[in-house]
């Protein structure tokens, strides 16, 4: 190479890409509030236990549900409900497990 030639300035940017801007701090866009009741003041009470309690029965649903849609899989593979291995019986296995998890969301 020629050692009398002058190299090449480099650029003012970054080669990652065009400049970005700057965000202000805080974070938050124009007009939106981070805690409304910050600003309001308002006290809002917990709920009260006796409403957070689910009755006694959804455990029992739940592991009833779940178990008896595992069961009607199992059974089903073993060829020994009525009419021999059938979608229907997935189905409705599946269902029933669906049916256990929605229940198990309700618990608390």
């Amino acid at each position: 190479m020629l050692a009398w030639m002058p190299k090449p300035k480099a650029s003012s940017r970054s080669r990652r890409g065009p400049a970005r801007s700057k965000r202000k701090p805080g974070g938050a866009a124009r007009g939106v509030v981070r805690n409304p009741a910050a600003v309001s003041g308002r006290y809002t009470p917990p709920i009260p236990r006796e409403f957070k309690e689910s009755p006694k029965i959804i455990p029992y649903l739940m592991f009833g549900l779940l178990g008896l849609g595992m069961l009607i899989i199992v059974v089903n593979y073993m060829d020994v409900l009525p009419g021999g291995a059938n979608n229907w019986y997935l189905l409705g296995g599946l269902m029933l497990i669906t049916a256990g998890f929605i229940v198990a969301t309700k618990y608390r």
